[in-house]
């Protein structure tokens, strides 16, 4: 049985929440990815690498990570 999973994708200063399905295994492997999904993983990744955040933003949330000093 399938089950919806968050992944995240990093890309320079942008960072992506991507839905995509998790498919069980009959063997010992674990879980995998439809290459549909793998495809949308990958095309979120080369949108925020070029910061097409409108592209990004078709298939997943996207978020602008801020630097933040420490104290």
């Amino acid at each position: 049985m399938s089950r919806k999973v968050t992944r995240l994708v990093h890309a320079g200063k942008y960072v992506a929440e991507v839905t995509v399905e998790s498919i069980p295994d009959d063997g010992s492997w674990g879980l995998y990815l439809s290459v549909g999904d793998a495809l949308k993983l990958e095309r979120v990744e080369k949108a925020l690498r070029a910061s097409n955040l409108k592209a990004a933003s078709r298939d997943a949330k996207v978020y602008e990570m801020t630097p933040m000093a420490a104290e």
